[in-house]
């Protein structure tokens, strides 16, 4: 199997993580808190999607899907378009909410869609590109999406768990 391949089935896991802790759960419950300080199921989901979309985007030169496709608009949130979620307060984590599941979903699927089509067309060659040389050792295109990955994954489980506190309420 080829280290792409390989990247390819990971994000695919990524999928499927997170339509499993989203799906079927009313709005009120994905914007849920267990705590007043906790990320909800939609500020997880939305952050790793846009992590995903923000970095494999510059990694590829590809457009971000968030201003793209609209989605900025369609969630009509109150930050900036470039917000990531990255160091967010409490507050701005209260911000971030959905009227439905089919939102969420819809944007991380159309990221899902762009990153896996992107890494589906990567060489070996390919992953040992430098995209970001302000680090030492400088960071490969494959450390990049490993690093995405990665990311994704926690805040996938976190979600899920999330899901699991709530249901046991």
């Amino acid at each position: 199997m080829k280290a792409t391949e390989v990247l390819a089935d990971a994000y695919e896991r990524i999928a499927e993580v997170v339509h499993d802790a989203v799906e079927g759960l009313s709005a009120e419950e994905l914007n849920a808190r267990i705590d007043p300080k906790a990320n909800s199921i939609t500020w997880l989901v939305w952050h790793l999607t846009r992590v995903q979309d923000d970095h494999v985007a510059e990694a590829s030169g590809l457009e971000r899907v968030w201003t793209a496709q609209d989605w900025f608009t369609r969630f009509a949130l109150p930050l900036p378009a470039a917000a990531t979620g990255y160091g967010h307060t409490p507050r701005q984590v209260g911000t971030v909410l959905v009227e439905s599941g089919e939102l969420l979903l819809g944007y991380f699927d159309a990221v899902h869609e762009q990153s896996t089509g992107f890494i589906r067309g990567l060489t070996a060659t390919d992953l040992e590109r430098v995209v970001d040389a302000g680090w030492d050792p400088p960071v490969t295109l494959g450390v990049r999406l490993v690093s995405v990955l990665a990311d994704d994954l926690q805040h996938a489980g976190q979600a899920a768990f999330v899901r699991g506190a709530l249901q046991r309420r």
